[in-house]
């Protein structure tokens, strides 16, 4: 291929069609538990955050629901990946051995939010959420009927491979995803391009603008301990019994068991099982759905 001006403008197209096949066909599994919240300025408030107000009889006039403020942002950070291709490959026209890169490199760009929501996740039992709780934690501050503070906890303590229980129903899922500028598929390949006229290189890359944070710790519930039946039930219960501000019901109602490959097997075995103990009925056979994930092995 002569590399001019339009031979290299086909030869991006070319490149960025791959880019986008790879992108398109990754697998995707983080918008089964972050909200897509988009952004338009480099750090989004949260401060809303910590309290879910409910409906009320309306006797007399309205009763303003003075949504607690809490100092908590998420700052968007920038991401970029960048190969080089050497240009002699496309003179000698072998330019077609670039495709798989370019594809994984869309599918790479594609699997960045979930690496993000899902290490956050993980990271939930030493990283602080809205109320300046771990995330998972035994502590969280919940104000009682009578104006007193108690804590109250999403944590089972242990130092096994973690496991989560989630409430993902609510319009705000319990992490975020924060979307400033999605992948953008980008070329540095013009002769007159330093890289291309001082070392013989065409350079592609993307980059895109986001951040990952905490939704409501309510919503959610993590585990080091052993995943068996009996901690699974309690976590369960646990989160059931959630009350907001002032004794308020939150009708928290867990319905999604997130796992790592580590702890697959326990997961099926508790949801997916008809029988358990040479025939009784398993209780929880389909209690909630089961998510699997290659990020939190």
């Amino acid at each position: 291929m002569i590399i001019n001006s339009n031979s290299l403008a086909i030869l991006f197209r070319a490149f960025k069609t791959a880019f986008q096949n790879g992108f398109a066909g990754a697998p995707s599994f983080w918008q089964k538990i972050a909200t897509r919240i988009p952004s338009s300025t480099s750090v989004e408030d949260y401060g809303w955050l910590g309290q879910i107000p409910g409906m009320r009889e309306w006797i007399g006039d309205r009763q303003i629901n003075n949504l607690g403020q809490h100092d908590y942002s998420i700052k968007n950070k920038k991401f970029e990946s960048t190969v080089a291709v050497d240009s002699d490959k496309i003179d000698d026209d072998q330019y077609g051995i670039y495709t798989p890169l370019m594809q994984m490199l869309g599918q790479n760009a594609a699997e960045h939010p979930d690496r993000l929501v899902f290490a956050l996740l993980a990271a939930g039992f030493t990283t602080r959420c809205y109320d300046k709780q771990y995330f998972f934690d035994a502590d969280h501050p919940v104000i009682q009927e009578d104006g007193s503070v108690a804590s109250v906890g999403n944590v089972q303590p242990g130092a096994r491979a973690p496991w989560f229980l989630l409430d993902t129903r609510r319009p705000l899922k319990p992490l975020i995803f924060q979307d400033r500028k999605g992948a953008n598929f980008v070329a540095l390949d013009k002769e007159t391009d330093g890289n291309v006229f001082m070392k013989g290189d065409l350079i592609y890359g993307v980059d895109s603008r986001c951040n990952v944070g905490f939704g409501f710790w309510q919503m959610a519930y993590g585990s080091r301990a052993v995943l068996d039946a009996d901690n699974f039930e309690a976590a369960y219960a646990a989160m059931s019994a959630f009350k907001g501000d002032y004794g308020s019901p939150l009708g928290v109602t867990p319905d999604l068991l997130v796992v790592g490959s580590s702890n697959a097997s326990a997961a099926r075995k508790i949801l997916q099982a008809q029988l358990i103990n040479g025939g009784d009925s398993n209780i929880n056979f389909n209690r909630v759905g089961l998510l699997e994930v290659p990020w939190l092995a």
